[in-house]
């Protein structure tokens, strides 16, 4: 956070090493994340080109985060994909995850695991609301708090504590599987 706040000082200087420091910090996680919304790797660079561009011409103009860069940089991509799907009419929700995401931590996954995170992945993209799955996506793969998440989505934070608990409670009825 204090990081943030040095960078984005120098940033509104127009400082280069500032700027390229912006970015290097935060387009590949704001790739993932447009990429898992919308599933076109395409669409998803495109965005984060956007949000960055809108974030220079802020910063240019005087505007833009004065604290919490991460929050603001999401809740542009949030927006940004909002209009994007309002221009085409084409948004899909998440289809592919990337399985090193899952077994991060192992060498190796077994095929009990690989069904279980296949089964995940399913009562995702099906069994939950446009706005539980961008919660679901922004709490536990982007690892906001539930705040962050209120302020990029714009909802209140009881809203958003609500989605949440409704789609986990989607997700352990769709994930229940019988004992033998």
């Amino acid at each position: 956070m204090e990081a943030d706040i040095t960078l984005l000082a120098a940033a509104r200087k127009m400082d280069r090493d500032a700027l390229v420091g912006i970015f290097d910090l935060y387009a590949h996680t704001l790739y993932k994340y447009a990429f898992r919304l919308c599933n076109n790797a395409v669409t998803a660079d495109q965005i984060v080109g956007d949000v960055f561009a809108k974030l220079l011409e802020q910063l240019s103009d005087g505007r833009g985060p004065t604290v919490n860069l991460r929050s603001y940089l999401y809740e542009m991509a949030y927006h940004i994909m909002v209009d994007e799907v309002r221009l085409s009419r084409r948004w899909a929700p998440m289809e592919v995850a990337d399985l090193t995401y899952a077994h991060k931590y192992s060498t190796s996954i077994s095929d009990e695991e690989r069904i279980l995170f296949e089964t995940a992945l399913w009562a995702i993209r099906n069994d939950l609301t446009d706005d539980q799955r961008h919660v679901i996506i922004l709490r536990f793969l982007e690892g906001f708090s539930i705040k962050e998440t209120s302020l990029i989505i714009g909802k209140k934070v009881n809203n958003v504590k609500a989605i949440q608990n409704r789609a986990i409670a989607s997700l352990r009825k769709a994930l229940e599987y019988e004992i033998v």
